[in-house]
């Protein structure tokens, strides 16, 4: 798969879609550790500038005092989302207009990401209203803006995220003094991969020091680093880790779903992987147009977990070539879908376990989450009561 990066902006009917979030080489090149402290600062702290620029959907910081109209359908809706598979339902939704058709007069811009930190970033600083995220970066913006960042308003997809490693490596034991790759420094593979080696006896840093070294690295770029053996192994959601073991010979030591036995949220081997939030304020004065993005964002869903196997890849695979720049091979994303459920629920009873790792990785804040979801749209919208775990509203 291509670097969006490369890829000129294009428009669409009823949408304009912008790429980003990427660039032709690692933002941390394997070894680099320079910039790495820096970013963990931008993760873990100052949660009032976070909250000072939620703005007002036109891009520019609200003012003191301000109030805008409540109820009023916006005249733009910014989303964001990733060209991996477990975004299908974003994919999906832009690609076969089902999100643009319920928003309406409102105009749908697209902007796609390589994870989710990036992702935060735009939506912080009204780059985007709402975006298609991981659950641990959605969860460091509530904490660091004291609740006042975002919401989320429904899941996704759960599942399909592995540690794929070389072939020679066999147990966890063998781990010791190799290098392994995340998507990006407190995404939610990043902290699912430092959470896991932690409980296996050793100490990583954010640095990329410690028993086992962490280099984020774009997941195009891991890809060639694994198969030129720079990289020993890497924690990735689908189509990477399917790519790394059907192209470049790696095998998985650790499915995810492995991991989740379903005490927390009632399904076995489910875990959140892709879910969707939105700007609090952009919700607040536009509540119609995230009720039809969540619209859109259930026909979606639902058509994936409708449609026959061949036209669910076929589909995709036309949606990653638009958002990433190239197809997948049909073993990969055969391999991919089997890995990942499709749902909006979003899986709140694990949240807390969710932050406990974000906390162990060192790349948030111990912290009170209780206000991170707003279920209220969508189960208005589905008709059915998806739990908020006593997290927030439903």
């Amino acid at each position: 798969m291509s670097d969006p990066s490369n890829k000129s902006p294009e428009s669409h009917e009823g949408s304009t879609r912008i790429v980003a979030g990427q660039s032709s080489r690692p933002k941390r090149p394997l070894g680099q550790k320079i910039g790495i402290a820096a970013v963990l600062l931008a993760l873990v702290g100052g949660g009032a500038a976070v909250a000072a620029t939620v703005n007002n959907g036109s891009g520019a910081p609200a003012a003191a005092g301000e109030t805008a109209p409540s109820g009023n359908p916006a005249a733009e809706l910014k989303l964001g989302y990733f060209g991996n598979v477990t975004h299908a339902p974003a994919l999906v939704g832009v690609s076969q207009g089902y999100i643009a058709d319920e928003l309406g007069d409102t105009k749908l811009t697209t902007q796609v990401f390589n994870a989710g930190p990036a992702a935060i970033e735009a939506l912080n600083a009204g780059a985007i209203d709402a975006t298609y995220i991981g659950p641990n970066p959605a969860i460091n913006s509530f904490v660091k803006s004291g609740g006042e960042s975002i919401n989320i308003v429904a899941g996704a997809a759960a599942g399909g995220a592995q540690l794929v490693v070389k072939p020679e490596i066999n147990s966890a034991a063998d781990l010791k003094g190799k290098t392994l790759a995340s998507p990006q420094l407190g995404g939610t593979q990043d902290v699912a991969l430092r959470a896991w080696l932690t409980a296996q006896g050793y100490k990583t840093n954010v640095d990329g020091s410690g028993d086992v070294a962490i280099n984020p690295t774009e997941n195009a770029q891991t890809l060639k680093l694994f198969q030129d053996g720079k990289l020993d192994g890497a924690w990735l959601p689908e189509p990477w880790a399917s790519r790394l073991v059907l192209t470049a010979g790696a095998k998985v030591l650790v499915d995810e779903k492995d991991l989740w036995d379903g005490s927390l949220s009632g399904k076995p081997g489910e875990f959140p992987t892709t879910i969707l939030i939105v700007n609090q304020k952009f919700a607040a004065d536009h509540p119609d147009t995230v009720k039809a993005l969540l619209k859109g964002h259930v026909k979606s869903v639902e058509w994936l977990n409708k449609a026959a196997d061949g036209e669910k890849a076929t589909v995709i695979n036309a949606a990653l070539k638009e958002a990433a720049g190239a197809e997948l091979k049909a073993d990969v994303i055969d391999r991919s879908l089997k890995n990942i459920v499709f749902t909006v629920d979003p899986l709140a009873g694990t949240y807390q376990k969710l932050l406990a790792d974000g906390v162990t990785a060192g790349t948030t804040k111990q912290a009170d989450i209780n206000g991170i979801f707003d279920l209220r749209a969508l189960n208005s919208v589905s008709g059915e009561k998806t739990s908020a775990a006593k997290l927030g509203k439903e």
